[in-house]
């Protein structure tokens, strides 16, 4: 008789907190449609909960963050499937909303490009799988890499955490799990979403919560830079009508006496830029001083006119 050699089994994830059975939807499919919409948005609450109470820990990594992106370094997400999706996500959305530049915040996903439409999570059990895209890219002590894992236990972005501190980066590692930190953390970023309501599947409230905690990284990361004034995006350069239109309604909001035209022909002087004409038009400098008075003041638009 042929003995048949046996797979080895993978680790046991029972006790990951995102796999287990959610206690208020253990008879889900027996819903009706109704029911199913009201349980899943329902659970969704409990995203923002968990981010609210991580909240000290990410501000932390987000204070530590902010002088390393002012010197030039870069913030690099690392995950795989979902929580992967999620930091190419975000990072994709901070050129059109802050004007970054598009190195400044990059999105790893373990399988490449192609990950992001097309499931390659067998990609994920490489703990080494980032080394190639650390050496492309450089990674060194100026950046900061945030390892991004649902369940806490994903071998690529821990792995990447790792590798990181290795090459002298800031670190943190997402989890909307409790776990243990990977070797080489700087931050653990601690996210208990608890159970979902479909047994495993972190594209629901692990996802929201990870998509919140993200956009509190960068927002806060690109204000302190100088991005936002107030609440309004003043680093934006008119390039196009929409933006023209955007750029000269944020003049008229922090100056009403300005009429359209008027705005728009400081926008012109300004080369379009938002900010130059900002300073301009509060200090009565020519475009010339003004940029030297924002690059004096880091960029940052407030502490240009107040001086």
């Amino acid at each position: 008789m042929m003995q048949v050699m046996a797979r080895a089994l993978p680790p046991d994830r029972s006790h990951v907190g995102t796999e287990q059975r959610h206690p208020g939807s253990l008879e889900f499919d027996a819903l009706s449609v109704r029911g199913c919409i009201e349980v899943l948005a329902g659970d969704q609450l409990r995203a923002v909960d968990a981010v609210l109470a991580a909240a000290p820990a990410i501000a932390a990594f987000v204070t530590e963050l902010i002088p390393r992106m002012m010197a030039g370094g870069r913030l690099l997400y690392a995950g795989a499937g979902t929580s992967g999706r999620l930091g190419v996500l975000d990072a994709s959305e901070c050129p059109p909303t802050f004007r970054s530049r598009a190195d400044q915040v990059i999105g790893v996903i373990a399988g490449g490009d192609s990950a992001l439409r097309t499931s390659s999570e067998r990609m994920e059990d490489d703990p080494r799988g980032i080394a190639a895209e650390f050496d492309r890219l450089a990674i060194g002590a100026q950046d900061a890499v945030v390892g991004i894992a649902a369940g806490g236990t994903t071998p690529y972005p821990r792995g990447a955490v790792t590798m990181a501190k290795q090459r002298g980066a800031l670190t943190a590692f997402l989890s909307c799990a409790p776990c243990d930190a990977p070797a080489g953390c700087d931050h653990l970023l601690l996210i208990g979403t608890g159970p979902e309501v479909i047994t495993g599947s972190t594209r629901l409230k692990a996802g929201t919560a990870t998509k919140l905690a993200l956009n509190c990284i960068t927002t806060t990361l690109f204000t302190k830079l100088g991005k936002v004034h107030g609440n309004l995006m003043v680093d934006l350069a008119a390039t196009n009508d929409k933006l023209v239109d955007r750029a000269v309604r944020i003049m008229r909001t922090m100056h009403p006496e300005l009429s359209r035209e008027q705005g728009a022909a400081l926008l012109d002087a300004a080369g379009g830029s938002l900010k130059i004409a900002l300073v301009m038009h509060a200090s009565g400098l020519d475009r010339a001083a003004a940029q030297a008075r924002l690059d004096a003041a880091h960029g940052v638009l407030r502490a240009a006119i107040e001086r």
